[in-house]
C-alpha cells in the first residue's frame, strides 16, 4: 500500500488498485475550494491514467462529508470571471468522475451540502452512514444550487430534486436511500465493511466489461430510445469479442467458474 498526503487531499494506493482519496480538510468541513478541486483532479487524472486502477473510493475526514463551496471565499471575491472560474473548474472534476472508466465510490460519513451532495450525486455509487444527511442548500443564501441539481436530476426523481432545490431542506440518509441517493445505509461502525464488500465485488468482475459497461449506462442515458438501443447492442457486440467474455461464456456452457485476468 502506498500513501501521498497533502494538506487538502490524502490519496491512498492498495495492491489491488483500489484508489482512496480522502478530503482532508475538517476545519473546514472539506468545502471545495479552488485548491481542493485542483487537488483532487490532478489525483483524478493520476487514476485514469493508471490502467492497474481498478476503484476509486471518494471519502473524509471529520464530521462532515463535504459542505460544498467555501461561501466566505466567494464573497470575498465578488467578481463574475472568479465565480466563472470556480464553477468551471469544479465541472470538470465532476465531469471527470463521470468519464473515468473504473468505478468510483462515495464514502459519505457526515453532511454533504450543496457540491458536497453534487459530488455524492455524481459518484456511480454511493455508502452512507445512517448518521449523514444531505441537502442542495444554496437557496438559503440566495444561490440556486444549479450545478448540483445537474447529477441530483439524475438520481433522484424531478419532483424529489426540485424540492431539495427549492427548499434547501436537509434529507436524512435512508430518505436519499429511498429517493435514490445513495445505495446503502449502514451504521457508522460498518460503513468501511459495507464500502469494502462493494469494492470485492467489483474487482471480482473484468476490468473491460466494467469499463465499457460505465459509459454505455451514461451515454445511453441522454439519447432517445432508438440510439440508446443501437449504442447498446454495439457495446454488447464488442463487449463479446473481448477474450474476458468469450472465457465466461465457455465457463457457463460447461458449468464451471471463469478463470479471466482480471
Amino acid at each position: 500500500m502506498t500513501t501521498n498526503a497533502h494538506e487538502l487531499l490524502q490519496t491512498t494506493r492498495d495492491a489491488r488498485g483500489v484508489v482512496t482519496l480522502t478530503l482532508n480538510d475538517p476545519a473546514r468541513f472539506n468545502a471545495l475550494g479552488a485548491e481542493m478541486l485542483s487537488a483532487l483532479q490532478q489525483a483524478l487524472d493520476d487514476a485514469g491514467r493508471d490502467e492497474s486502477v481498478r476503484v476509486v473510493v471518494l471519502a473524509a475526514a471529520g464530521k462532515a462529508f463535504c459542505a460544498g463551496h467555501n461561501l466566505k471565499d466567494m464573497a470575498a471575491n465578488p467578481e463574475l470571471a472568479y465565480y466563472q472560474k470556480l464553477f468551471a473548474q469544479c465541472s470538470r472534476m465532476m465531469l471527470t468522475i463521470h468519464k473515468l472508466s473504473v468505478p468510483v465510490i462515495a464514502r459519505v460519513q457526515g453532511m454533504a451540502t450543496a457540491a458536497g451532495c453534487q459530488l455524492v450525486a455524481q459518484c456511480d455509487l454511493a455508502v452512507a452512514a445512517d448518521s449523514a444527511s444531505f441537502a442542495t442548500s444554496g437557496i438559503h443564501y440566495g444561490l440556486f444550487c444549479a450545478t448540483p441539481s445537474v447529477p441530483l436530476v439524475r438520481n433522484v426523481s424531478a419532483k424529489r430534486a426540485m424540492e431539495m432545490l427549492l427548499t434547501g431542506d436537509f434529507i436524512d440518509a435512508p430518505t436519499a436511500l429511498a429517493q435514490g441517493l445513495v445505495n446503502r445505509v449502514v451504521t457508522a461502525d460498518t460503513l468501511d465493511a459495507e464500502v469494502e464488500q462493494l469494492v470485492q465485488s467489483i474487482l471480482q468482475k473484468p476490468r473491460v466489461a466494467v469499463a465499457m459497461g460505465k459509459a454505455l449506462v451514461y451515454q445511453q442515458r441522454e439519447l432517445g430510445i432508438d440510439a440508446a438501443y443501437q449504442l447498446a447492442g454495439q457495446t454488447m457486440a464488442t463487449n463479446m469479442m473481448d477474450a474476458a467474455a468469450q472465457e465466461g461464456a465457455r465457463a457457463f456452457a460447461e458449468k464451471r467458474q471463469p478463470a479471466w485476468k482480471r
